[in-house]
């Protein structure tokens, strides 16, 4: 049983978020939290917000299957691009450079681990 969190429009730059993304990908729940708990970027704050909403949407949709945190690992985790911000800095000369203030939208996708399926079922 898939559960999913996301956080749109994130004043931070996609490609920082995705260095913090691809290290918790294919991990469980909590190596991830561990991981991010020892990265220390506004990103990985930002990522931990993420996994717990997960976890939490895992948990509680799950209330005929019996799922804990412990069963579940994150199974997709990818971050896109969002809306650019343009603004102009002035520069010598009379000119003016553009200013791209870029934004993410980050998904978590969780699954519980085959071996505990049959577990959560019972």
């Amino acid at each position: 049983m898939e559960s999913k969190a996301s956080a749109r429009y994130q004043r931070i730059q996609p490609r920082k978020l995705r260095l913090v993304v691809n290290m918790i990908r294919g991990r469980g729940v909590d190596e991830s939290l561990n991981v991010l708990q020892e990265t220390h970027t506004k990103g990985a704050r930002m990522i931990t917000k993420v996994l717990n909403s997960a976890i939490a949407n895992a948990v509680d949709r799950g209330e005929d299957l019996k799922i804990e945190p412990e069963m579940l690992y994150v199974k997709r985790a990818f971050v896109d691009g969002g809306p650019v911000m343009k603004r102009f800095r002035p520069r010598a000369m009379g000119r003016a450079t553009r200013i791209l203030k870029r934004t993410s939208h980050i998904t978590i996708v969780l699954d519980v681990h085959d071996e505990h399926k049959a577990k959560a079922e019972e």
